[in-house]
């Protein structure tokens, strides 16, 4: 029985984008019932993509593997395994791939973006993983951020998020729609009923205020890259009562769920 939850990697056809060294695989689509983010695989092989235009879109990027250069309003800039790329509304890019084996890039983008209102702060678009600040949440889980508001991302937050082995965290829910790809390790997705495996190219669909509980039961950390709108914390989760999972955020606000 197919889930509602989670769409895998290799279950999706790629199709080839015409005359471009690019397949693509929409794992996460609208139609799957992503109203306010979708995500896409991108296999790219050696060589220059045809310009990609955002529209009013904001765009989220991450390589999982390969390395190139981004070609952004006559600029160019390296990026290597595990660098987070941000395209704003109305820009055009490329992607130029120098690794012979190719690139692999985990695309999200934003369907209905923040405006102007969200004050966002100086615009960074090339951010790599190793650099960012580690911050904890629920059950010894961390993450680094590589976008929000702050670095110019006005809708969201994009991060890395590891989950480590040993007892899960409790079943709760996040005030923010999310999507999730799994890097490594192997685990569960309990929610709603459903029971899914996770492992390495596992596409996960979290809407606001469903309950769900991820357990490794795996050796090693499960690692996902995750874009959740509108922004804030990886760490703002909560019990189904309401009640704070993390004792340095505070409860929500609109009570909890059943």
């Amino acid at each position: 029985m197919s889930s509602r939850y989670v769409v895998y990697r290799d279950d999706i056809e790629p199709r080839q984008v015409p005359q471009d060294p690019t397949q693509a695989r929409p794992v996460l689509t609208e139609s799957f019932g992503c109203t306010y983010l979708t995500e896409t695989v991108l296999t790219i092989a050696p060589g220059t993509t045809h310009p990609y235009t955002c529209g009013e879109h904001e765009e989220l990027l991450f390589v999982l593997h390969g390395h190139g250069n981004l070609l952004l309003d006559g600029i160019t800039q390296p990026f290597g395994p595990e660098s987070g790329i941000y395209i704003g509304p109305g820009e055009t890019y490329q992607l130029e791939i120098t690794d012979g084996k190719g690139a692999e890039v985990v695309s999200v983008q934003v369907v209905h973006p923040a405006g102007d209102e969200v004050k966002a702060g100086e615009r960074r678009t090339i951010s790599l993983l190793d650099d960012q600040e580690i911050g904890h949440a629920t059950a010894g889980r961390e993450y680094r951020i590589l976008a929000d508001p702050s670095t110019g991302f006005r809708s969201g937050t994009h991060f890395v998020g590891d989950v480590p082995t040993g007892e899960p965290a409790p079943m709760h829910y996040h005030r923010y729609n999310e999507v999730i790809y799994v890097m490594q390790g192997i685990g569960i997705l309990h929610i709603d009923g459903e029971d899914n495996p996770l492992y390495p190219g596992a596409c996960i669909h979290l809407p606001a205020r469903t309950l769900h509980q991820v357990e490794n039961t795996g050796d090693i950390p499960m690692r996902e890259v995750a874009v959740f709108v509108p922004a804030g914390s990886p760490a703002a989760a909560y019990l189904p009562d309401g009640t704070s999972a993390y004792p340095t955020q505070p409860d929500d606000p609109a009570g909890g769920v059943q």
